[in-house]
């Protein structure tokens, strides 16, 4: 079936009963609301899809998505008062998706980046990628969802070592923790990533639909009360120096030297 776009950075094609979702956004497929919503409609068109029963979201480039765009921070962290910015408006919609999806996983999925790669039901993944939740490093809150995707992915003791350090782990480790669900090479991710969709799109769709949907009991609800929470964190976080020296740190290249103010 032939390629369709939704906006500019996301295209979906079909093979067999597997959607497969690109995004490419050129050089680190940075999150705003903007590709969010155009990925969301994606999702959402192929929940209406009979003859799809399962996606590959997949990214192009040496990254997977390498978090929110901080160089339109009024777009990823949301300046308006009241609810939950547009990005994580957006987000709640991802989570809200009725058909299982299977993410590959090629390079850096951090920030914003790890908290898409939590979207999917299983993440196959590359050495070469690389996972962190780097927002404290920032002087910002976890987003995203992160705080309640994190803890019901890898448990609670070892969502709390990453998000309170910052730290960025290899694949390997990834796959210890459980937030990797397959390690393969490079050359074979995305034929890996379909076959396990496939796998699922092999069986009854309704039944697979239906356990899904028993398994993830709440979910979206509950995600959406904590990006609230998140939100507000970071709208009060924004307006301090560390913030403002998180993002100068980075710009530089440099480790932040904050002073609690």
């Amino acid at each position: 079936m032939p390629v369709r776009a939704h906006g500019e950075n996301v295209h979906v094609e079909h093979n067999g009963f597997v959607a497969i979702v690109t995004v490419d956004r050129p050089p680190y497929n940075h999150v705003t609301s903007t590709l969010l919503a155009y990925l969301a409609d994606a999702f959402e068109a192929i929940d209406e899809m009979h003859q799809i029963r399962a996606t590959v979201l997949q990214t192009e480039g040496r990254s997977f998505c390498a978090g929110a765009d901080l160089n339109r921070e009024d777009d990823a962290l949301g300046p308006i008062s009241g609810g939950i910015s547009p990005l994580y408006g957006h987000a709640v919609r991802l989570f809200e998706v009725r058909k299982p999806i299977v993410a590959a996983i090629q390079g850096a999925a951090v920030g914003a980046g790890l908290g898409l790669a939590l979207v999917a039901d299983f993440r196959v993944a590359a050495p070469e990628a690389r996972f962190a939740a780097n927002f404290v490093s920032l002087g910002i809150h976890p987003g995203f969802g992160l705080t309640y995707t994190l803890p019901r992915t890898i448990g609670q003791q070892s969502a709390n070592l990453l998000l309170l350090t910052g730290r960025r782990i290899k694949a390997q480790e990834a796959k210890a923790l459980g937030l990797v669900d397959q390690l393969v090479p490079l050359v074979e991710l995305r034929a890996n990533a379909l076959s396990l969709a496939e796998e699922i799109a092999a069986n009854a769709p309704l039944a697979v639909t239906a356990t899904r949907s028993t398994l993830r009991t709440g979910i979206a609800a509950a995600i959406g009360a904590q990006m609230v929470l998140e939100d507000a964190e970071q709208k009060r976080l924004r307006v301090t120096e560390d913030f403002a020296e998180g993002i100068r740190a980075v710009h530089e290249r440099r480790s932040g030297d904050f002073r609690g103010r």
